[in-house]
């Protein structure tokens, strides 16, 4: 066997290994969570029982539905804690692979944008989801008596949770077409109303066809947008040390080409 392919055996090998310690540490929290898994989905349906009339629940429309469904909910939540630690397994096994300018780009944009799909997630739950279920219900006619099924409502929170997971990651997203060279600060500049627009057709698409749930996804991705631009000039910013090495030169070149011109050609 040769020298390649025993290197490429022993990244397998460890990927398999890292790829075991994090669904490890998942299983485990999830088993520990479990005596808990019917509050757990209670927290997460707080928002919609909130806005209910008094005396009125969700209903399961399936047989075991009303055990798979904290079920389901359970695990995400164990997946989210052992967020961390997968994370982790994950820059262990790409970091020796780095430079050493890569590593210290890589490093802050992982736990950058794992904080930011946490933060959407955290924003869709205390501030969306309230905002949107009492629209619904104060639109809703008063001959309705609303009975959400728990696996529609599961489907879409978990919706709602990506997009909005997803939006938060604009800067992210910024930040490293800017440092690939695909764009520059001064072209997102003039992409402005692009953005915009762009912005309000995909919160039409994502969410609920609700224009309070539209502009709340809209107007962050907007905002977020204009902090991607902000981050990304200040890390395109040459360092100070890199201006005075540039400034070195040029002074360096100044003499150098004052000479040539005297020179007969």
């Amino acid at each position: 066997m040769s020298e390649q392919q025993e290197t490429f055996l022993a990244h397998l090998i460890e990927l398999r290994d890292r790829l075991i310690r994090a669904l490890l540490a998942i299983v485990i929290v999830f088993v520990c969570l479990m005596p808990w898994a019917g509050d757990i989905y209670d927290i997460l349906a707080k928002p919609m029982m909130d806005t209910l009339p008094a005396g009125t629940n969700m209903i399961a429309t399936g047989v075991v539905t009303p055990f798979f469904v904290p079920v389901k909910v359970t695990m995400m939540v164990a997946f989210v804690l052992a967020l961390p630690w997968v994370l982790f397994q994950a820059w262990a096994f790409i970091a020796p692979g780095l430079y050493a300018h890569e590593k210290r780009l890589a490093l802050p944009l992982v736990l950058g944008s794992t904080l930011l799909f946490l933060l959407g997630m955290a924003f869709c739950y205390f501030f969306v989801f309230g905002t949107v279920f009492k629209f619904i219900a104060e639109f809703a006619p008063k001959s309705i008596v609303p009975a959400p099924d728990i696996e529609q409502y599961l489907s879409f929170v978990m919706s709602m949770f990506i997009a909005f997971g997803i939006t938060f990651e604009v800067p992210v997203a910024v930040i490293l077409m800017v440092k690939a060279g695909i764009v520059d600060v001064a072209k997102l500049r003039e992409s402005r109303p692009y953005v915009i627009v762009g912005a309000f057709v995909v919160a039409a698409i994502v969410t609920p066809p609700d224009v309070v749930s539209q502009f709340m996804l809209a107007v962050p991705m907007c905002l977020l947008y204009e902090l991607g631009i902000v981050l990304a000039g200040m890390l395109s910013r040459p360092s100070p040390q890199q201006e005075a090495a540039g400034e070195t030169v040029q002074q360096l070149a100044g003499p150098a080409a004052a000479d040539g011109e005297g020179e007969p050609r």
